[in-house]
């Protein structure tokens, strides 16, 4: 699929991308997110590694077009961020008639 990102055009391939990302660490995803081949990456830096540009050269929106375009789900950090933990209930204090208190 040709596509232009930051002012450039760009013939990108499913397939391509996802070979281009299999050895990558995702970073921690804080705004909107693309899974590719089960991992979660910020989009941002799967933009980063398929066009090797700086990410201050391209935007949000036109990385998340062309990954749309291409078959990638995108969506935001919240929809994947895992459910809260409950606390761990407190310990039982010492037992004042024990103390003698």
């Amino acid at each position: 699929m040709r596509c232009v990102i930051a002012r450039f055009p760009f013939d990108l391939i499913k397939s391509e991308v996802e070979q281009s990302m299999s050895g990558i660490k995702p970073e921690a995803v804080t705004g909107l997110a693309v899974t590719i081949n089960r991992r979660v990456y910020p989009v941002m830096q799967v933009g980063e590694v398929i066009t090797r540009q700086n990410r201050r050269d391209f935007t949000v929106g036109e990385m998340r077009r062309a990954l749309t375009r291409l078959g990638f789900t995108c969506h935001d950090a919240a929809a994947i961020a895992p459910a809260p933990t409950p606390a761990p209930a407190a310990a039982p204090g010492p037992d004042e008639s024990v103390l003698g208190w």
